[in-house]
C-alpha cells in the first residue's frame, strides 16, 4: 500500500491553531509540533464509522483499545505492560502539570534537561512548585547533546523531588542511549526522586536506534517511574486528545490518580477510535511516514550546510520532526521576527530555555514542496539582511 505524503493540504481558514497564527499573511507556519499529512487511512476510515454510529456520550476505552495499545509495545519494546497500570488522560501535558502537583508540594523542586518542551518548565510553576534546570552539554567533538552530570548533581537540593525526562528529547531530537537511561535512573534512586520519563516522540526514531522505555530498565528505576505516551505526534492526532500514563508501582499510582481528581477531563470516544486505530492498523503508514520524515531531515541538513551561512545544525536530528537550529552567528536581534518577515514561522529557542536569539526550531514535518519553499525563503531572509 503507498501513502500520500506529498499532497500539500490547504489548512487555511480551519480550525489549525499552526496555520490561524499567520491568517492573513504569506508565511509558512513550522513552528507548533504537528504534521502536515493527513492521518493514517485506518483512522480516518475508523472515525468515520465510529461518526456514523451518532452517538457521543462520555466514553471509557473498550478492551480493545488497552489490548491494541499494550500489544504495541510488546512488539515494538518488548515491555510487558499490565492493562491496570494505564491511566488516560486528555493530553501529555496534563500529565506533566498532574506529575508536578502529586509528588511535589509547593516549594518544593522539579528538575529538568535544557533545551526543553517548555511546559516542562512551566508546569511546576502552575501549582507553585520550582523548576530548576541543567542546560545540556553541547559536546563539539561528539557533535551530540550530552547530559552534564557535574551539574546535575550540584543542582540537587533536599527540596528536589522530580525528575522530568524528554525521550526522546524535544526540541534537539537526541535519543537517550541504555547507559544514559540507567545513569538517569540511578541518579533518580540516590536522591530519591520520582521519574517521568515524557516519551511523546518514541515512534519517530530516524537513525538506527533503539527507543528504550525508562520503565523498561527494571527494579527500583521502573518502581519510581511513570511513563508518558500518546498516539499524537507520529499519527498526527494531538487535536484528538488522548495520552497515557504507564505507572507500575501501585502506591505512585494511586497518588496519580487522586492528582486527577476533580480536574482532568476525560478522554473523548473519538480519542479512543483513533488510538486503537493508529497502534493496532497504522503500521504500515509509520514506517512511510518515517521514510518521508528522514528525507526532509536529509534535505533540510543538506541545504543547511550548503546554502544558509551563519545557520547551524549542532547535532545530529536522530529521531523527531523537529531540528534545532543555531543562529547566533547572524546577530539578529529577533531571529524570529526576522524570518517570520521573510515568509516563515519558527519557533523561538528562548522558549525552550535557549538564550534569547541564539536558537530556533524548525517543523520539517509537511510535504517536501512546503519545506522546499520554507528554506528558500530562509535564503532570501539571509541575503536580505
Amino acid at each position: 500500500m503507498t501513502f500520500d505524503f506529498d499532497t500539500v493540504i490547504d489548512r487555511r481558514g480551519t480550525d489549525s491553531q499552526k496555520w490561524q497564527k499567520y491568517a492573513g499573511r504569506d508565511i509558512l507556519p513550522l513552528w507548533v509540533a504537528d504534521m502536515d499529512f493527513k492521518s493514517s487511512p485506518a483512522i480516518i476510515s475508523a472515525l468515520q464509522e465510529r461518526v456514523a454510529q451518532g452517538v457521543f456520550g462520555y466514553a471509557r476505552p473498550v478492551k480493545s483499545t488497552v489490548d491494541a495499545f499494550v500489544n504495541a509495545l510488546e512488539q515494538r519494546y518488548g515491555w510487558s505492560v499490565d492493562p491496570s497500570w494505564l491511566i488516560w488522560l486528555p493530553g501529555l501535558v496534563v500529565g506533566l502539570n498532574i506529575v508536578a502537583q502529586a509528588f511535589a508540594q509547593p516549594g518544593e523542586e522539579v528538575i529538568t534537561l535544557t533545551p526543553i518542551y517548555p511546559p516542562f518548565m512551566s508546569a511546576p510553576k502552575n501549582s507553585v512548585r520550582a523548576s530548576v534546570q541543567v542546560p545540556l552539554r553541547l559536546d563539539a567533538t561528539q557533535h551530540r547533546w550530552e547530559i552534564d552530570w557535574v551539574a546535575l548533581e550540584r543542582a540537587v537540593t533536599p527540596k528536589t523531588k522530580i525528575f522530568l525526562l524528554c525521550n526522546p528529547h524535544n526540541p534537539v531530537a537526541r535519543v537517550w542511549r541504555r547507559d544514559e537511561l540507567t545513569g538517569l535512573g540511578e541518579f533518580c534512586v540516590r536522591h530519591n526522586l520520582v521519574l517521568c520519563s515524557d516519551e511523546i516522540h518514541c515512534d519517530l526514531i530516524l537513525e538506527d536506534l533503539p527507543h528504550i522505555p525508562t520503565a523498561l530498565l527494571g527494579g527500583d528505576i521502573a518502581g519510581r517511574t511513570i511513563t508518558l505516551m500518546a498516539p499524537s505526534k507520529t499519527y498526527n492526532v494531538p487535536g484528538l486528545g488522548t495520552s497515557i500514563a504507564i505507572i507500575p508501582d501501585p502506591t505512585l499510582r494511586a497518588q496519580f490518580i487522586r492528582a486527577t481528581a476533580g480536574v482532568v477531563a476525560e478522554v473523548t470516544s473519538l480519542g479512543f477510535t483513533a488510538c486503537e486505530a493508529a497502534y493496532r492498523d497504522s503500521e504500515a503508514w509509520r514506517q512511510a511516514l518515517l521514510k518521508t520524515l528522514r528525507s526532509n531531515r536529509d534535505l533540510l541538513v543538506d541545504y543547511v550546510t550548503r546554502e544558509l551561512p551563519g545557520v547551524v545544525i549542532e547535532a545530529p536530528i536522530e529521531a523527531t520532526y523537529l531540528a534545532w537550529l543555531n543562529v547566533s552567528a547572524l546577530k539578529l536581534a529577533d531571529p524570529i521576527a526576522h524570518f517570520e518577515k521573510h515568509g516563515v514561522g519558527l519557533s523561538d529557542g528562548a522558549f525552550f530555555g535557549s538564550p534569547r536569539g541564539e536558537h530556533v526550531r524548525i517543523n520539517f514535518g509537511c510535504p517536501r514542496a512546503t519545506l522546499t519553499e520554507a528554506l528558500s525563503r530562509m535564503k532570501r531572509a539571509l541575503t536580505a539582511g
